[in-house]
């Protein structure tokens, strides 16, 4: 990967669990003030609280230009209810939604809704990916320009310009059209943590964003090879995935040196791996990673959001952009004009085009 190459940054702005939208909304603010490319919020169905969507749809009207990114979990969930919330994230957010796509593995959360028992990962990471097949197959189930909204003759939509999907899955059938016209961006950025085996093969067939956790940066860019290579054997132009390496990260003592071990890179703890230090030893970590080709940006995880999401953005964005390795400004309006992602071409208008010329 060339050093010219630009980066990309996000940030976690979860924490501990709440039943109000203010610390959310001051938090995404204060990422927009760094122009990171988009914030996320963690949710399962063990998770007290509101539902990530809603607290982003929330914080959009709050917010100009950071991209948005909730967790969605396709587990015992309609693919068809989960593509319309997506879609209107994107619509109220104009254009600057995305979702990460998880699933839900215990036992504990499967019997909150009875239908079923709890599947092995395998399965439910191939379910995910249909639901992220299904979802895209949605939001172009309605033509760009489908909206007629015409008073005088009384027709509000263009029916030519409605497909029905007709998708078969693994354990759920779509048929479509949307209920919700095109998003904004045609497609809102599709994420998956690509960390586990069984989400390897989802994240490189569908993901628009796919996050790694690795101690060292030749781990990191092994990753990121992988999935490149897997995105090709798709049909996918292995440029069309954005690598990130998502870090949790604890500026607590900005004074100290990292913890012994972290001159090279950060340790793991337990499900990911974890950074202890200052907002220059970050930023240098951050540099050394993405010149060496290794990723094309980090998901940071602050540990403490309040305190340090403050301390990313003023001290180690501040650095960063100050080297000029990264924007001080958003040159676009949606979160695929931050990563760099062109607006994806509707299947079903090449298919007519290509059926009208043939």
């Amino acid at each position: 990967m060339s050093a010219t190459r630009p980066l990309h940054l996000a940030a976690e702005i979860g924490g501990p669990p709440r039943y109000d939208a203010g610390s959310h909304v001051a938090l995404a603010r204060l990422a927009e003030g760094g122009a990171l490319d988009f914030v996320t919020l963690n949710d399962s169905f063990a998770r007290p609280g509101p539902d990530a969507l809603a607290v982003l749809a929330r914080v959009a009207p709050a917010t100009t230009r950071i991209g948005l990114v909730p967790t969605v979990t396709t587990t015992h969930t309609e693919p068809f209810h989960v593509s319309s919330a997506v879609a209107t994230l994107d619509w109220v957010s104009k254009g600057r939604a995305g979702w990460h796509a998880d699933v839900s593995t215990t036992e504990a959360e499967a019997r909150l809704f009875g239908r079923r028992p709890a599947a092995p990962a395998s399965a439910l990471w191939q379910e995910a990916g249909e639901a992220a097949d299904a979802g895209a197959r949605l939001w172009d189930s309605w033509e760009d320009g489908a909206e007629i909204r015409d008073v005088a003759t009384g027709r509000f939509i263009d029916r030519d310009k409605l497909h029905y999907v007709d998708f078969e899955g693994s354990t759920f059938s779509v048929r479509g059209p949307a209920i919700v016209p095109r998003p904004p961006q045609g497609r809102p950025v599709t994420v998956i943590d690509a960390t586990s085996g069984p989400a390897r093969e989802p994240a490189a067939r569908y993901a628009d964003v796919a996050y790694v956790r690795a101690a060292f940066p030749e781990q990191a860019a092994a990753l990121r090879d992988e999935l490149r290579r897997a995105a090709a054997v798709h049909g996918r132009a292995p440029d069309s995935l954005r690598v990130l390496a998502a870090l949790t990260v604890d500026l607590g003592d900005a004074e100290t040196t990292p913890e012994p071990g972290l001159g090279t890179g950060p340790q793991h703890a337990g499900r990911g791996t974890y950074f202890r230090g200052g907002p220059v030893d970050l930023a240098e970590l951050i540099t050394r990673w993405h010149r060496g080709g290794a990723v094309d940006g980090f998901h940071l995880i602050p540990i403490t959001p309040e305190r340090d999401l403050e301390r990313i953005v003023n001290g180690t964005v501040a650095l960063l952009q100050h080297r000029s390795l990264f924007r001080t400004f958003y040159p676009g309006g949606t979160l695929r004009e931050h990563l760099g992602l062109g607006r994806p071409a509707n299947r079903y208008t090449r298919a007519s085009t290509s059926g009208a010329t043939s």
